[in-house]
């Protein structure tokens, strides 16, 4: 494998492995935090979110950091 496929693959899994971190923990505390009012959010919510921001982690984090600054 070519040293270009190499990087890129290893690229994506990186982004695939943070995303997944990332979006378990936010399903987890970070959902309810980012809400503009405290709203209970149910099981089937989370496991709905945790594809979306598992792709897109780095909206997420950052929302996440923005809400907790403004806290």
């Amino acid at each position: 494998m070519s040293a270009i496929a190499t990087i890129l693959l290893a690229a994506i899994a990186f982004y695939a492995v943070a995303g997944i971190v990332l979006a378990i923990a936010f399903v987890t505390y970070g959902v309810t935090r980012v809400l503009p009012e405290p709203v209970t959010v149910t099981f089937g919510a989370r496991l709905v979110l945790l594809p979306g921001a598992a792709a897109l982690w780095p909206v997420v984090l950052r929302r996440w950091i923005k809400a907790r600054m403004q806290r």
